[in-house]
């Protein structure tokens, strides 16, 4: 699970926040949500689900059974939380949510404002919300359900660096979770930050290979 951090209302108002949570009970399941949209609505989503956690409510995300149930329950919070504020899509959010539930499968969903969601498959191995378009075709080209999680860390790293460099709606800090099939705890984190040594280099490794891959291909023959 990979996000950024900046939320903007026009040109002149852009703060950075994180999009990014981690629930759970070690040894027992383990979530981490993403979300893009509205920062009010989103902010509201968080708070429901921490406060049905705490006053113990019969549906929340240390009681639903499955992945499936968890899903539909974010749905339906998310749903409730713009229905307060009087709908439309000035105040939608979507929500990525990854985990898994001691006795059932792991999960990737993605949950749309409506509440409905999808989920990840061998047909779409990787799910992305927000601003899609310019990291879209890296993720196209090379991710794989059977690639590695370090080789799918790093093109998500490389994707959201073009986002990045494209859109200025998204910044970093670029926060980073990975979740652990079986551990059942929380894995590894990092918070990258506009500094970032490893990203500069990134940057500009992937640069002059895109440079190199472009001198390689003959040019147009005009003549043909």
């Amino acid at each position: 699970m990979m996000s950024d951090s900046r939320t903007s209302a026009g040109v002149d108002n852009i703060s950075s926040y994180s999009k990014m949570w981690r629930f759970g009970d070690p040894g027992k399941r383990q979530f981490v949500l993403c979300s893009a949209g509205n920062l009010a609505t989103t902010q509201a989503v968080i708070a429901k689900i921490e406060r049905d956690i705490k006053s113990m409510a019969a549906v929340n995300l240390l009681t639903v059974v499955d992945m499936h149930k968890a899903a539909e329950y974010i749905g339906q919070v998310s749903a409730q939380c713009q229905q307060k504020t009087g709908g439309g899509q000035l105040y939608e959010t979507t929500l990525l949510l990854a985990g898994e539930i001691l006795g059932a499968s792991n999960g990737l969903y993605l949950i749309y404002p409506q509440g409905n969601f999808i989920s990840s498959s061998a047909q779409v191995p990787y799910l992305q919300i927000g601003e899609t378009k310019y990291g879209k075709p890296i993720l196209e080209q090379v991710i794989q359900e059977q690639m590695t999680t370090d080789r799918a860390v790093l093109c998500g790293l490389v994707s959201m660096d073009a986002t990045i460099r494209s859109n200025l709606t998204v910044g970093p800090p670029i926060e980073l979770s990975v979740l652990e099939t079986g551990s059942l705890h929380l894995g590894r984190y990092l918070c990258l930050d506009e500094d970032n040594e490893y990203m500069r280099n990134l940057r500009l490794a992937w640069s002059l290979l895109m440079e190199d891959a472009l001198n390689k291909i003959d040019p147009l023959d005009w003549s043909a």
